[in-house]
Order: structure tokens, then sequence, then C-alpha cells
């Protein structure tokens, strides 16, 4: 039986290909910009010598956590334990794709995440590709990232950024539509702008589900770069690889703990800094 096969394969294929042809220096400088974010953040990170970044480390989740000296300890710990097992320059690189990745997600995420609640026609259009973008396997972003910008660090922040942005878009966008509307005609009552009622009303109430998808985009992100390594990314995921390749299993271990130290820091972190 002849059946008709829809070329869609062939089809993001020339997407593929037409957007390199039609976009390659603006590919370029985004690569370079990129490169040089990750970067300047990653020799910014190793400005410190271990001990003092330790020590900083140790004073902001004391701080951070409300004085809790068993958090701050613990973390304290898990990263002397990193530098013990001598992966702190691949973790501090970890950590610098994490960062770089999160904060271009949420650059993004945030915004589209308060227009989509103020508009019902983009809610609709957004909602479908968030659906389609946190459906697809993760590795499935790493062919056309690294078509556009070869491989290394940007092609894995690219994939990242992709991957963790869905739930930023929609805690943000749950949170605004979730503001109770007597607190928004309160303001519209006191003649308060669309600026004044979105920053002094809707963004204070919806920050705990907000600060929910700040935590849910760093953990995306940690485990994306990870992946990334399949096509250059450096840290500890191309230490995991390395370890798989040679079947060293202390090796994929020790840097996978390495990982779910920094995982389990910035989780604490980003969950203290949500208010309750």
């Amino acid at each position: 039986m002849l059946t008709l096969r829809l070329p869609v394969g062939d089809a993001v294929e020339f997407a593929v290909g037409w957007i390199e042809g039609n976009f390659g220096p603006f590919l370029d400088l985004t690569s370079k910009q990129l490169d040089f974010l990750v970067s300047s953040l990653k020799d910014a990170l190793l400005f410190l010598p271990p001990e003092l970044f330790i020590l900083g480390i140790f004073l902001l989740s004391y701080f951070v956590g409300k004085r809790n000296i068993k958090l701050a300890s613990g973390t304290a710990f898990g990263f002397f334990l990193i530098d013990n097992m001598g992966l702190w320059e691949l973790s501090i690189e970890t950590l610098a794709l994490v960062l770089s990745s999160t904060l271009l997600a949420l650059i993004i995420g945030i915004p589209l995440g308060i227009l989509s609640a103020k508009n019902t026609v983009l809610f609709h259009v957004v909602k479908p590709s968030l659906d389609f973008m946190q459906t697809m396997p993760s590795f499935v972003y790493l062919i056309p990232a690294l078509i556009f910008f070869g491989l290394g660090n940007v092609p894995g922040i690219i994939a990242t950024v992709v991957f963790a942005m869905p739930p930023v878009i929609r805690l943000t966008s749950l949170g605004i539509r979730q503001v109770p509307k007597e607190l928004t005609e309160v303001a519209d009552a006191f003649g308060s702008t669309g600026w004044q009622k979105l920053s002094k009303v809707e963004l204070p109430v919806a920050l705990p589900t907000i600060m929910a998808g700040v935590n849910q985009c760093i953990m995306l992100s940690l485990s994306m770069v990870v992946i990334a390594a399949m096509i250059g990314a450096r840290g500890l995921g191309y230490q995991v690889l390395f370890g798989i390749q040679r079947v060293d299993i202390g090796m994929g271990f020790e840097a996978g703990l390495a990982i779910v130290i920094i995982a389990v820091f910035l989780d604490r972190i980003t969950q203290n800094l949500s208010p309750k």
C-alpha cells in the first residue's frame, strides 16, 4: 500500500540550512558574545583562591539560609571536597555555564511569561510551544546548536537555554494570572499605571511562584550542561563523558558527586531566596 510521507525531516533540514546561510554573521556575533560572557564569568569565579571562595560560599549560605549553620557548614564541606578531588576548575566552569544559561533563560523567560499572562492570544501561542520544548528529548537540541555554533561552550549554552526556559515562562505566567483580582482592582481604583500595577502589586504577589520557576530553571540548566558535554561543552559534564568512554567508574563518580554538590547548593540558595 502506497502512503504519502510528509517531508518533516527535509523541511527542518531546509529551515536550518536557510537560517545558517542567511544569518551567519549574526550567529557568529552571538557566539562571540556568549563565549565572552562564559569566559568572563569563569575568570571572575576563579579569581579568588579556593579557600577564599569556600569561605564566601559559607557566608552566603549562612546569611541567605537565615543563619542556618548546618546548611553553611555542609555547603562549605561540599566545595572543600570538590577541591580535594582535584575538580575545582572544572566545577567552576560548570558553575559559570549554569549561571550564564540561567541568566539568559530568565532574561527571555520572565518578560515572555508576563506578556503571555496579560495577552490571551500570545498565551495560546506560547503554551503549545512550551509543550513542544519540554517534551522534545534534550539530545535533539544539541543537533541544531552544533550546526549553528560548532563545538564548544556556546552551543551548550544555547541548547541549555532552550531546554531550561519553559518552567520560567510557565510559572511566571501562572503567578501573574493567580494574583487576586481584588488587588488589581484596588490598584486600578487608585489610578495606578500598568507598570506601577505590575511592579507594586502583581510581581510581589507572584514572586514565590516565579522563584519556583527560577529554581527549576537552574536545575534543568545544570542537567543540560552535563549533556552538552557531548558537543564540546567543558566542565564536569566532560569529565563524566570521559569517564564513560574509559569505563572509569571512580572518575565518573567523582565528577557526578561534584555535580550533585553544586546542584544542592544552588537549590538551597534559591529556595531560601524565595519569599514564603
